[in-house]
């Protein structure tokens, strides 16, 4: 008798996992999915930034309001 084990799909291995990847394509694509990740965080982070810096998502002191009735009131005058 024989005491391998056979694991269907990963053509024989005994040290397939459930994902069918060995230790070190494991460790491979862990460490490709992490840089992608963080260099995915960093884009994202720096796109943040300078939209907040372009166009704040929070109102200031005086609100949003303030800003478009501003705006109206130097509209008005190229309009009459």
């Amino acid at each position: 008798m024989s005491d391998s084990v056979r694991v269907s799909g990963t053509g024989g291995r005994q040290d397939a996992s459930l994902s069918g990847l060995t230790e070190p394509e494991a460790r491979e694509f862990h460490s490709i999915f992490i840089t992608s990740f963080l260099v995915f965080t960093v884009i994202a982070i720096v796109a943040h930034i300078l939209v907040w810096l372009w166009r704040p998502w929070l109102p200031g002191v005086r609100g949003y309001s303030m800003n478009l009735i501003d705006g109206a009131t130097a509209l008005a005058p190229m309009l009459t």
